[in-house]
């Protein structure tokens, strides 16, 4: 039986999600634009700032994702941790190298300032792990079931690129003028207005109120015996992690690398063409989803991402730049859609919370380690650089895209063994 979504439920996923979303755009992109212009060039530093937010994330979602279930509650970690969220994201623009020679006139500037940006960072994730990663998924998970859990997916996988044509089409202007205090600034607003309108939009809904210990539930996700018995929900963890760590090697350089190796000045031109193409087909996509069965369009999405990861190595100029992106970027969100769905399909309902941090894991924490270090590893390895007021600045190339894609293959292994497993109960 179908259960149907009611207006104020959509209402919550939309504002919710979609400003959490921006959020996480400014975090993973712009962080690192930030970084990269204001203060160092050395890919490092952004593989850094990339891994430690991961592990605050990953932290923060295993702790108070159980504390959510713990106390059957959803709504209040979503209200305080958008607002925290908002005002955290806000400090960014009171960060520079001059302000922290100010501050510490012996340390060195530039590696003092990238440092406070990473512990920032973390700071920031903890607000927004609590509330987004934690909370809102969580509450996803229980107010949907089965029956509509591809549509809502297929919904929501468009808002991290609708976020990005957001930023890039309202604000992007600000960070290329160097404005980034007004940047920082009204993004950080934003999403405490949201924390405040979650206040109204947000019902819990009915859950059993956990008796257990606290701290044996952080660590029930890990037990061997667990694992052994959600065995479908582990391999599916495992697809989303190979699917994760090949958009984690290219995605946090990619604005870096259409700007100083492709050289486009207008690139939020290109990017707004491509995510209103991707969401399009993602949204399209939805019905499909449900209709076909989700592990049977997995490996064909994947395949339409792979093709446009190879085709991004080879393209140049304005045009089949765009052509490639939507390939790459419509099949990214439809692996998103159709991964999330499965992974919720699996969660036991009465663990959404717990199971959470689990799913940072295999989703961001793991994925964001490994990811920007391949990709800085290939940067690094290919040679190209610039010169700018004689300092030699690293260029991401386009073989970011093909270690990407041979990433990204490894995702066939944990879908065939969930097809197996099908077959197998059959």
């Amino acid at each position: 039986m179908t259960r149907k979504l009611s207006a104020r439920v959509w209402a919550s996923f939309i504002l919710i999600g979609l400003v959490g979303q921006v959020a996480w755009t400014v975090e993973n992109m712009y962080f690192n634009v930030f970084l990269y212009n204001t203060i160092s060039t050395d890919p490092s530093y952004i593989a850094a700032m990339v891994a430690a937010s991961a592990v605050a994330a990953t932290a923060t979602t295993l702790f108070m994702g159980a504390l959510s279930d713990k106390l059957a509650r959803r709504k209040v970690f979503i209200v305080a941790g958008y607002v925290l969220w908002g005002l955290s994201t806000l400090s960014f623009g009171f960060i520079s190298v001059d302000t922290v020679d100010a501050w510490f006139p012996a340390a060195g500037a530039a590696s003092a300032a990238a440092g406070l940006v990473v512990v920032m960072d973390c700071v920031m994730t903890f607000f927004g792990s609590t509330a987004n990663d934690a909370a809102f998924n969580a509450y996803i998970t229980d107010a949907t079931d089965i029956s509509n859990r591809g549509k809502a997916e297929s919904v929501l996988a468009t808002f991290p690129l609708i976020s990005m044509l957001i930023v890039f089409g309202l604000l992007d202007g600000l960070t290329q003028q160097g404005r980034w205090r007004t940047f920082f600034t009204i993004v950080g607003l934003a999403v405490s207005a949201a924390g405040l309108i979650a206040a109204l939009l947000v019902k819990d809904e009915p859950l059993e109120k956990k008796d257990e210990p606290y701290f044996r539930n952080i660590v029930y996700g890990f037990r061997p015996s667990v694992i052994k018995s959600h065995g479908r929900l582990y391999i599916a963890f495992a697809a989303y992690l190979a699917f994760a760590s090949a958009v984690q090697v290219f995605f946090p350089y990619l604005i870096i690398y259409m700007q100083m190796y492709l050289g486009f000045e207008n690139y939020a031109v290109i990017l707004g063409v491509v995510l209103i193409a991707a969401s399009a087909v993602s949204v399209a996509g939805g019905g499909l989803i449900d209709r076909a069965g989700k592990l049977n369009v997995v490996l064909p999405a994947a395949g339409v991402m792979l093709a446009g990861l190879i085709a991004m190595y080879f393209v140049r100029s304005f045009v089949p730049v765009i052509l490639a992106g939507i390939v790459m970027m419509s099949g990214y969100m439809l692996v998103t859609a159709v991964l999330s769905a499965i992974i919720r399909d699996c969660t036991p309902p009465d663990k959404a919370g717990l199971f959470q941090g689990i799913r940072m894991i295999f989703a961001v924490l793991l994925p964001m380690v490994i990811g920007p270090w391949i990709g800085a590893a290939v940067i690094k390895n290919s040679g190209a650089t610039y010169e700018d007021l004689g300092v030699v600045k690293s260029v991401p190339t386009p073989a970011v895209f093909l270690a990407a894609a041979a990433v990204l293959a490894l995702v066939v292994i944990p879908v065939a063994a969930l097809r197996k497993m099908d077959r197998r109960e059959n």
